[in-house]
């Protein structure tokens, strides 16, 4: 899958406050090993007087397969109703995300916990650290938590349309520590809708891997 997948898990309330809502539509191949796959992951952000919304859906598509073969649905909700004192920064996050992957399921998982934003004075440049109970269904957790950051660099290196985003989340199952991150790169071409990029999908133990795994892909985002 392309994401927890996670998480943030990914998750984005920290996305540029200055908009109320946007939504976006990205196509992926992974070059992975073993995935040769494309996804499709249909994204919003909305920001409203209580707080913001993120959600995201995958679909993964196998070559020869005439269905889709995988998805996942992850949404979550931060509440801040102090936007205007100095507890600004800090909301107050929930979360679910599950789905299914090859005949196998992604099993439930519901998070709570806190979310510190951070950002420069026109926030073109955000980051997040996310603070969270985590409990996965049926899964035995020595540690239900999860710790998560979410980034967005706006204009990379001075390149107008140049974005540099991405989240690191971290969670436990069983005895093993799992660590999924996806930074993605993307150049928007003097449109506010058409962007080229990609993403590099960096696991520990991740998807019943055993140690670190690289998946890369190469894609496209319309902003509607």
């Amino acid at each position: 899958m392309k994401k927890l997948f996670l998480s943030a898990a990914v998750l984005l309330c920290g996305l540029t406050a200055f908009a109320q809502g946007s939504t976006n539509l990205q196509i992926f191949y992974d070059f992975g090993k073993d995935r040769k796959i494309v996804t499709t992951t249909l994204e919003g952000f909305y920001n409203d007087k209580w707080g913001n919304t993120f959600f995201f859906i995958d679909y993964d598509y196998a070559p020869k397969s005439d269905f889709p073969n995988g998805t996942y649905f992850e949404i979550a909700r931060c509440l801040n109703f102090w936007q205007n004192s100095a507890l600004a920064p800090l909301s107050f996050h929930v979360e679910y995300n599950g789905g299914v992957y090859n005949k196998y399921g992604i099993n439930h998982a519901f998070l709570t916990g806190v979310d510190w934003f951070l950002h420069n004075s026109d926030f073109r440049n955000t980051l997040n650290f996310k603070v969270l109970y985590k409990y996965i269904v049926g899964v035995e957790q020595k540690v239900p938590m999860q710790f998560t950051a979410v980034w967005g660099l706006q204009d990379l290196f001075g390149a107008k349309g140049l974005r540099f985003s991405g989240f690191v989340d971290v969670w436990n199952e069983g005895d093993k520590a799992i660590v999924l991150s996806e930074p993605q790169l993307w150049y928007n071409f003097g449109t506010e809708h058409f962007n080229l990029g990609g993403e590099i999908e960096l696991g520990w133990n991740f998807g019943g891997a055993t140690g670190f795994t690289v998946n890369p892909c190469l894609g496209m985002k319309w902003v509607f």
